[in-house]
């Protein structure tokens, strides 16, 4: 069974989204509280969420400028995802880690929250693990179309 997990870097929360076994559906299963504005203090408590939930994928935030290009921002969270993949190489848990654009996963975590009935003053406690969602279920739903190109190019 294999199952992915989302992580959106925030600088006082980093959300986390786990998906279906059938790597369909993303869902929110919380947050890691960053101290001090430093979201590296968090890599311990993913590495045991990565461990304690059989994670064999790790799709991380890329915050990228809206002009495509890398910030201060977007190099930490390349820093951050280096060090979790050495982490886990030196752990020997098989995981993979991967960096997904996340432009605009905010805005549409936002929406989705307020279409859900979340009053916007409430959304702070839920939008890092809801922005994971979004960009959990990005990486999900592009896996199942590389998976059904390539079987149509088997047929």
């Amino acid at each position: 069974m294999s199952y992915w997990l989302g992580v959106d870097l925030g600088n006082a929360r980093v959300g986390l989204a786990k998906s279906d076994p059938e790597l369909t559906f993303a869902h929110p299963i919380g947050n890691v509280q960053v101290w001090g504005d430093d979201y590296f203090h968090a890599l311990d408590d993913v590495l045991d969420v990565i461990e304690d939930e059989r994670i064999t994928h790790v799709v991380v935030g890329h915050p990228l400028q809206l002009d495509g290009t890398e910030g201060k921002s977007a190099k930490k969270a390349r820093r951050w995802a280096k060090a979790l993949e050495r982490r886990l190489d030196e752990d020997g848990i098989a995981a993979t880690v991967e960096l997904l654009d996340e432009r605009l996963t905010t805005v549409d975590a936002h929406r989705q929250l307020r279409e859900a009935g979340l009053k916007t003053r409430d959304h702070r406690p839920s939008i890092d693990q809801q922005s994971a969602v979004v960009l959990l279920q990005e990486a999900l739903d592009r896996n199942a179309r590389e998976r059904t190109d390539t079987a149509v190019m088997e047929v």
